[in-house]
């Protein structure tokens, strides 16, 4: 059945999908392949704050207690902090700032997580800790303007509500340091923006204590964070975790989980930021890298800046060391990229959203059809997939739709003036991108290629031509101001059709039929 596409938008797409990026630990942009690739995907993309774990941890140095004159004093140091935020700068892109680990001198107790063990203890000093959050905060204003910084959202914490990341998940504890921590931050400028509690999945019983006492106590809250995932129990293999997943509905349902909460609380109104979001919550499940990856998070982009203000993909790059240094170049990794910046089929997905109108035309189960400003219309459409691990439903799942082309109240082609075809009447350029199992798969190619853990130079030159997405063109009529578009998506397709009305400047004399000479056998009048 053909689905006949408003001529007006329906709304308008928000750039929620793109609003913030996750990263791996903070002193990882030092290096300059994290920056090579923060760089790709800046110019195919385009992300505009980036988040990640450790702006305390030792490894960034910030916090450095010293002795002097039979004292204990400390020394705020932001000799790493410099360097990486101006690297975000200039790739364009800003901190969405994290407030921790604890550093090591000011930490109560000796609880690491990760690999890299970022102590998740509770400051032995509350006084100490809110002069590290407002001398940091202090250093960036002083560094980049106020104005710049006020647009840095700042959170407290990360996932406060498993003992993994704050001991005994002690709910109190975290109202402590989220109270000091918000109130050292309003103390630099008022206008600056603090929230959290940047809880994981399960756990939205933490949202209205939070709303009750930071309402109680007049504790500033600009945004509310949660994270999102919807992977099962973590079934262990030898640098490897297979899992299985809820439907990618239930991703929606968490993002819409604080509003549906906080409502009737002195938060209800506050932008929600998902500060975390994949599938599976581990940096070692294949699914990640997989063409059903891309097919399974297209509803998700599509749909999800509806429900919130951001959603932060878990993360741009697979440098990323929080169960250790990754043993193959495909391991599983949250990554959009490889190291070595091959790109995913997620990736394709985040490059064909960044080509996207600003205007809605139309939504549905598999599809989402955009217009751009000079009447360009962009489609994005999507295979169905199966979390059951069973077959799909097709492997040629169709997408017909009757798209209007051209500004909403204007002729979609042409003017009927000499040279052009007449008001509604002519041709569209039709340019597709398509990855699936079969296409732009470079995980596919990288199996075919024997699973070489280190790639050689050659090997990786066919694993970069491998992930280039499908490419094909042609022209379609237009009938009364619109193209009949007919898609047949292959097994996990995701495929971006973009149209572009066609302005014929064919001279006359050119005969396409004459490239091996001969008279000319147009007819003549």
């Amino acid at each position: 059945m053909r689905i006949t596409v408003p001529d007006q938008p329906t709304g308008r797409l928000t750039d929620a999908w793109r609003a913030c990026v996750g990263t791996g630990r903070f002193e990882l942009a030092l290096r300059r392949d994290y920056q090579d690739a923060l760089a790709l995907v800046q110019r195919d993309i385009g992300f505009r704050h980036i988040r990640g774990h450790g702006l305390f941890s030792d490894g960034v140095g910030v916090h450095r207690p010293y002795e002097y004159a039979g004292e204990r004093r400390v020394h705020h140091s932001f000799t790493y902090v410099d360097q990486v935020v101006d690297a975000y700068l200039e790739l364009g892109i800003r901190p969405f700032v994290e407030l921790g680990f604890m550093p090591s001198g000011l930490a109560s107790g000796e609880q690491t997580v990760f690999w890299w063990r970022g102590n998740i203890s509770p400051p032995r000093s509350h006084t100490e800790w809110a002069d590290l959050v407002r001398a940091t905060v202090s250093h960036l204003v002083d560094r980049y303007g106020l104005d710049e910084v006020r647009g840095w959202p700042i959170e407290v914490w990360n996932e406060p509500n498993l003992d993994i990341f704050w001991p005994g998940a002690d709910q109190d504890a975290y109202h402590r340091l989220y109270e000091v921590s918000a109130h050292a931050v309003k103390e630099v400028d008022a206008g600056l923006q603090v929230g959290g509690p940047a809880i994981s999945p399960g756990s939205d019983e933490w949202l209205v204590p939070f709303a009750e006492f930071v309402t109680d106590r007049n504790v500033p809250v600009d945004f509310v964070s949660r994270h999102a995932y919807t992977s099962g129990p973590a079934e262990h293999v030898p640098f490897g975790t297979y899992q299985t997943l809820a439907p990618a509905t239930e991703l929606l349902a968490q993002f819409a989980a604080p509003r549906k909460h906080l409502a009737g609380t002195a938060l209800a109104d506050l932008p929600v930021h998902i500060t975390e979001f994949n599938s599976s919550y581990r940096p070692d499940n294949p699914i990640h890298d997989t063409a059903f990856h891309a097919a399974y998070l297209a509803p998700v982009l599509a749909g999800g800046g509806d429900l919130v203000d951001s959603f932060s993909y878990w993360t741009f790059s697979d440098m990323f060391e929080e169960v250790g240094i990754p043993t193959a170049l495909f391991h599983g990794g949250f990554g959009l990229l490889t190291h070595r910046q091959l790109r995913k089929p997620t990736y394709h997905l985040y490059a064909f959203m960044a080509r996207l109108g600003d205007e809605v035309l139309a939504r549905g189960a598999d599809h989402l059809v955009t217009r751009h400003p000079d009447g360009r219309v962009a489609v994005l459409a999507w295979a169905p997939v199966d979390v059951t691990g069973h077959e799909p439903v097709t492997d040629r799942h169709p997408v017909s739709l009757s798209v209007p082309l051209g500004p909403a109240g204007t002729s979609p082609v042409g003017t009927g003036s000499a040279g052009t075809s007449p008001a509604g009447t002519g041709s569209a350029f039709l340019l597709r991108r398509s990855v699936s199992e079969e296409a732009g798969n470079v995980l596919a190619a990288w199996r075919e290629l024997g699973r070489p853990r280190s790639p050689r130079p050659g090997q990786l030159d066919a694993l970069r031509e491998a992930a280039e997405p499908a490419r094909s063109h042609r022209a379609l009529p237009v009938r009364a101001g619109r193209v009949d578009l007919d898609l047949t998506l292959a097994r996990h397709e995701v495929t971006l059709v973009e149209l572009t009305p066609v302005v014929d400047e064919t001279p006359p004399w050119c005969d396409d039929d004459r490239l091996l000479g001969g008279g000319d056998r147009r007819e003549q009048p």
